[in-house]
């Protein structure tokens, strides 16, 4: 199976997964791209461009890609106790600053765009200190400010299999599986 990254080629599984007919054929007299894949592919550009910085542990150029209201709910399921959740706001995100670089890998993303909103929600794993981390959900909620996509939401599950699942590829070059 090909090695999926967060470029253009995740913006194509988003069209496939979210119901597009092939672009060969929904493509206009011109050869361009129906409005509704062009404001798909402007979304997942954003996603892209945030797990890059997720990945390279830079939050601020994350946060920048945010809106100032923005915020992060991180979630988890608790042995017995039933799910908690905290909230992480764009102020304490920039205080941070920087963090260790990490592996996130988003796959199969389902992309739903409906005027200037858009979701995304997109399985992942991560993998943090040369080892398996955890998997969840992302769930980014988007709102085009201009003509620009931002994110309004970043909320992600914390889990482990059989809850989520590893990325299709398997563990990233050079680590191994839990």
């Amino acid at each position: 199976m090909m090695r999926c990254s967060h470029t253009l080629l995740i913006a194509a599984a988003a069209l496939a997964t979210s119901g597009c007919a092939s672009t060969a054929r929904s493509r206009g007299p011109n050869g361009d791209l129906p409005a509704s894949d062009v404001r798909r592919v402007a979304v997942m550009a954003v996603v892209d461009s945030a797990l890059q910085h997720i990945n390279s542990g830079d939050l601020n150029a994350l946060s920048d890609l945010m809106l100032p209201e923005s915020q992060f709910f991180p979630a988890r399921e608790q042995a017995g106790r039933g799910g908690t959740y905290s909230v992480r706001t764009i102020a304490a995100q920039r205080a941070a600053g920087r963090r260790a670089p990490i592996i996130e890998r988003g796959y199969d993303p389902t992309v739903r765009v409906a005027g200037t909103i858009a979701s995304v929600w997109m399985p992942y794993d991560l993998w943090a200190e040369g080892k398996w981390s955890h998997c969840g959900i992302d769930l980014l909620t988007l709102v085009q400010v201009g003509s620009t996509w931002r994110i309004a939401n970043f909320t992600y599950t914390i889990e482990q299999p059989p809850a989520c699942r590893m990325h299709p590829d398997g563990p990233p070059p050079g680590y191994t599986a839990p």
